[in-house]
């Protein structure tokens, strides 16, 4: 299915990105920007963002890594600790 007219990016397109952005680093945290350099495309209007990033939640190999997951609720409350 065609997902980005401007560009002429698929699902297809976007599951083979992250796909191969997961098997090269296993950790690394997959954005729409990260797939469209994977792919050498630049975002165009942006019409498409909604439904690309549907089509990377779909994926298999999109979710953060355990390790790597409630980061920035950490480094929130750290910070509290901080104030006043």
């Amino acid at each position: 299915m065609m997902i980005c007219h401007c560009m002429s990016i698929t699902d297809h397109d976007i599951r083979r990105a992250v796909d191969w952005m997961r098997a090269a680093d296993r950790d690394t945290v997959i954005t729409p920007g990260k797939v469209y350099r994977a792919l050498g495309k630049r975002p165009d209007c942006g019409g498409c963002l909604p439904l690309f990033i549907d089509k990377l939640r779909a994926c298999d190999t999109f979710e953060v890594p355990m390790e790597l997951r409630g980061l920035r609720r950490a480094m929130t409350q750290g910070e509290r600790n901080y104030e006043g």
